[in-house]
Order: C-alpha cells, then sequence, then structure tokens
C-alpha cells in the first residue's frame, strides 16, 4: 500500500489526540498527519517529544472556518477532538460551549465535505445523553448537526459518524488525579456522594472505541462501548489502599451540574440500538420532515426499555478496580 493517506486530528494536543497519533504512527501508509488546534505551546512540547517529520502542526480554532480549510487541503479521514470540555467553565460561559462544540463542530463536517474527506469521526461524551448542563446540551447538538449533515450524504460521499463515551479515567480534570494528589499531600478526600457512579474506562478503550467506528461507522452511526463502572466511594477507598493510607474522607454533596449516574445510551435510542458484543451501534434517525409520520407511527415498546447507564452496568469489585487503577501509567508514575 502506498504512503499516501493523510490523517487529521482537531483538537490533537490533548490526551486522545496523543494516544491516537502514537497509533496511527506506526501505521506506513498514513504519509502525514496533521495536529489541529489552537495551543501553540502544546504543539512546541509535542514537537520536541516525537521529533517526527510525519507530524504536521496546524495552528488554528475550529471556531475559524478560514483556518479549518487550509488545515483540510488534501485530507483522507478526520478525527474530530476539538471541543471544550470542563463541565464548570461550560456552566459559566454556555455561549463559547456554543461556539467550539456546536459551531465548530459544523465547520469542521463543512470543511470535510468541501474537500472531498472519506471519513470523519465525531468524539462525544455520555453527557450528551439527558444533558443537564451546558457542556452535555452542546455536545448532544453537535451530535445532532452531525446526523443532519449526513442525511443529505451518499454512500459515495464522506461518511459522519460518532462515538461516545464516559469520563477517561486519570483524564486532565477528572477525579482520579483530584484524589491522588489529595491522598499525597494527606488532605481530606473531597467525595461528592458515595453512591454516584461513574464508567471507568481507559484512554485505550477510546481509542478501541474510535478505531472501531473508523473501521465500522456507517452514515450517521454513533457508537458506544460497554463499560463498567465503579461508585465514587469506591474509588476513593481503593486509591488510599494503592498508595497505603488513610486520609480522612468528607462528603461535600453534589456539585452543580452533576449527575447521580452518566448514562450512554437512552432508552429511545436502545429500542434501536443493535448489540455487537463490546459496543451498541445507534443507527440514524432517517426520518424527514413528513410531519404525519410523528403523529401516526410510534414505537410501543419504548417505556419499557431501559436505557444503559452506569448505575445498571456491570459493578467493579474493589479488587478488580484496583487491577484497573493499577494499569494506569498515570498511577504508576505517582506510585515512583
Amino acid at each position: 500500500m502506498t504512503n499516501q493517506k493523510i490523517l487529521l486530528i482537531t483538537g490533537g494536543t490533548g490526551s486522545f489526540g496523543n494516544a491516537v497519533l502514537k497509533r496511527f504512527l506506526s501505521r506506513d501508509e498514513y504519509q502525514e498527519i496533521r495536529i489541529f488546534s489552537r495551543d501553540e505551546k502544546k504543539q512546541d512540547d509535542m514537537r520536541q517529544f516525537y521529533h517526527n517529520d510525519k507530524i504536521k502542526y496546524y495552528i488554528g480554532d475550529v471556531r475559524d472556518r478560514k483556518s479549518i480549510n487550509n488545515a483540510m487541503i488534501g485530507v483522507d479521514y478526520v478525527f474530530h477532538a476539538a471541543a471544550l470540555k470542563q463541565v464548570p467553565s461550560c456552566e459559566f460561559f454556555p455561549i463559547e460551549a456554543v461556539k467550539t462544540n456546536v459551531n465548530g463542530t459544523e465547520n469542521v463536517i463543512d470543511a470535510a465535505i468541501q474537500e472531498g474527506v472519506k471519513k470523519l469521526i465525531l468524539l462525544s461524551t455520555d453527557k450528551a445523553v439527558y444533558p443537564i448542563n451546558a457542556m452535555g446540551m452542546s455536545k448532544a447538538i453537535a451530535e445532532k448537526v452531525l446526523i443532519a449533515k449526513s442525511r443529505n450524504l451518499n454512500t459515495k460521499d464522506i461518511t459522519l459518524c460518532g462515538t461516545r463515551y464516559g469520563n477517561v479515567m486519570a483524564s486532565r480534570g477528572s477525579v482520579i488525579p483530584l484524589f491522588v494528589e489529595q491522598i499525597k499531600a494527606n488532605k481530606t478526600i473531597t467525595i461528592t456522594d458515595p453512591n454516584m457512579t461513574r464508567f471507568m474506562m481507559s484512554l485505550h478503550d477510546a481509542v478501541d472505541l474510535v478505531l472501531y467506528a473508523f473501521n465500522e461507522g456507517q452514515q450517521g452511526d454513533i457508537f458506544v462501548q460497554k463499560a463498567p463502572a465503579s461508585t465514587i466511594e469506591d474509588l476513593a477507598i481503593s486509591l488510599q489502599e494503592i498508595f497505603n493510607c488513610k486520609n480522612e474522607v468528607k462528603i461535600i454533596g453534589t456539585r452543580h451540574g452533576e449527575k447521580l449516574y452518566e448514562t450512554l445510551v437512552n432508552r429511545e435510542e436502545m429500542v434501536k440500538a443493535l448489540d455487537l458484543g463490546n459496543y451498541y451501534r445507534i443507527p440514524a434517525d432517517t426520518r424527514d420532515l413528513n410531519y404525519d409520520k410523528y403523529f401516526s407511527e410510534g414505537i410501543e415498546n419504548v417505556s419499557v426499555i431501559e436505557d444503559y447507564h452506569s448505575h445498571n452496568t456491570y459493578r467493579l469489585s474493589k479488587e478488580e478496580l484496583k487491577k484497573i487503577l493499577l494499569g494506569l501509567d498515570f498511577i504508576q508514575k505517582e506510585l515512583k
């Protein structure tokens, strides 16, 4: 196979960008991998770390269509990871979340269609399902934008599909680094709600999900990887045992914009979702604007279907959780 394919990763300086970059750098058929972001410092850090001529760096912002057009020329595949992801930031500045997560997504998709890209994968979040915060709401609309755009494309055009996953373990701004920081500084461990559950998904799992969508995705599909979950209390206790400490634990209550549990597939989607073993495939809603269908046709069994969420997925024991935690590079570095 000739070295002629070009991959573009928006938001490519983040955790996901670095992880997927490492996977594709070893693939001979890719002659170029473009990292698109607005953070010149992180791009320079990557440049110094990788020292690889196959990687090309583009400064730009998904809000600026012209900067995306420039980076999209000649591209074959796109992983769209650029987003505002911090819940508190989006709560205080919701319009900024819309500009990046909604308008930015439309800009990336339109540029990809214009430049003849073969496939685009949107990275979404469990917070887009039954959203209660601005970040989740903006990502839910981003999914709708992708699906709406996909309706007007045929099989010869670009394929647009997405992935949806929960918090990546030990990612920036997540609870594991916070707990570890509190443990190592001998501070009180602050738990919002001991019964709160979250999916336990590694960065490796997140990349696997995106690559599965990359290989198997059809027009308008959203893919979800089945993942185990843990309570926040069990997570704190497991980390205490790993670091051999007994910090005081304080329950501070649920923070603004947080849920008791996170949902990856809602019941309306579960009706049509295809169980692929390790994954769910949620096919696109292909109905048109014939309003009569919305009044005369329905789905009888929606009320008896359960959502797929972190309260009803497989619950990890403390020993299972500790094994997963010890497999994280972040934990190993902190133990040293």
